[in-house]
C-alpha cells in the first residue's frame, strides 16, 4: 500500500518504493512466486527502480496510472549531477529503468487490478533480440533490455466498424479464456490481502 501521508499531499510528489519492486521480484519474476510469470524472466537481474506519485496526471485526454521509462538524463552539468544525486538519495544506485505508480489509484484499486498495472509496466521492459528473433545479451551475459511498446493500439470504432487486426484479434481470444491467474493467487502474493484476512 502507499503511504498514507503521500496520498494527502496538496502537489504531486514521488517517493521511492521499494517494497513494490520486492514483492514483484518475489511474486512475479521468481519461479517460486505466487503469480510468476515466466515471461519476465529476463528482468531477474535487471536495475530497476519503483516510485509512488501521490496522484495520476493526464496526457493525451486519459489518466497515466503507471509509467516505465529507462533512465535517462537529457541535461549536463548541475542538471545532470543533481537528477543522478536524487536517484541515489532514493535507491542507493542509479537504476537502468524506472517504473512508476500513482499511490491515489494503487490505493482503491482492487489486487487483480493492481496486479495487471504492475505486470503492464514490466511488460514494457522487454528483451531485445536480433534480427532472426534470437535473444540479445550484453557483454556482461546479462539479458539487454529495451523499453518496448504495447502489443494493440486501436480505437474501438474502428474494430467496430471494420473487425479486428491480427493483433486485436489475438487480445481479444486472450480476453476470451479465463485469466490464468486466479484471484486466489493474486491475493496470495499482496502482502496488502495478508494483512486484511489477518
Amino acid at each position: 500500500m502507499p503511504p498514507a501521508d503521500l496520498l494527502e499531499s496538496l502537489w504531486l510528489t514521488l517517493r521511492p518504493a521499494p517494497e513494490v519492486w520486492e514483492w514483484a521480484e518475489a511474486e512475479i519474476l521468481a519461479d517460486t512466486g505466487s503469480i510468476h510469470n515466466p515471461e519476465h524472466a529476463h528482468l531477474i537481474d535487471a536495475n530497476i527502480g519503483v516510485l509512488w506519485a501521490s496522484n495520476g496526471f493526464a496526457k493525451q485526454g486519459r489518466i497515466v496510472l503507471g509509467q516505465a521509462e529507462q533512465l535517462m538524463f537529457r541535461a549536463g552539468g548541475w542538471q545532470k549531477a543533481r537528477q543522478e544525486q536524487q536517484m541515489r538519495q532514493w535507491f542507493g544506485e542509479e537504476p537502468d529503468y524506472l517504473i512508476t505508480l500513482a499511490a491515489d489509484y494503487c490505493a482503491q484499486c482492487t489486487d487483480a487490478e493492481f496486479c495487471a498495472l504492475v505486470e503492464h509496466e514490466l511488460y514494457h521492459i522487454a528483451q531485445a533480440t536480433d534480427e532472426f528473433g534470437a535473444p540479445k545479451f550484453t557483454r556482461d551475459g546479462l539479458p539487454k533490455l529495451y523499453l518496448r511498446g504495447h502489443d494493440v493500439e486501436e480505437f474501438v470504432g474502428v474494430v467496430r466498424r471494420y473487425g479486428a487486426s491480427h493483433d486485436v484479434q489475438q487480445l481479444i481470444d486472450a480476453a476470451s479464456r479465463p485469466p490464468e491467474v486466479a484471484k486466489i493467487n493474486i491475493s496470495r502474493a499482496c502482502g496488502t490481502c495478508l494483512l486484511k484476512s489477518a
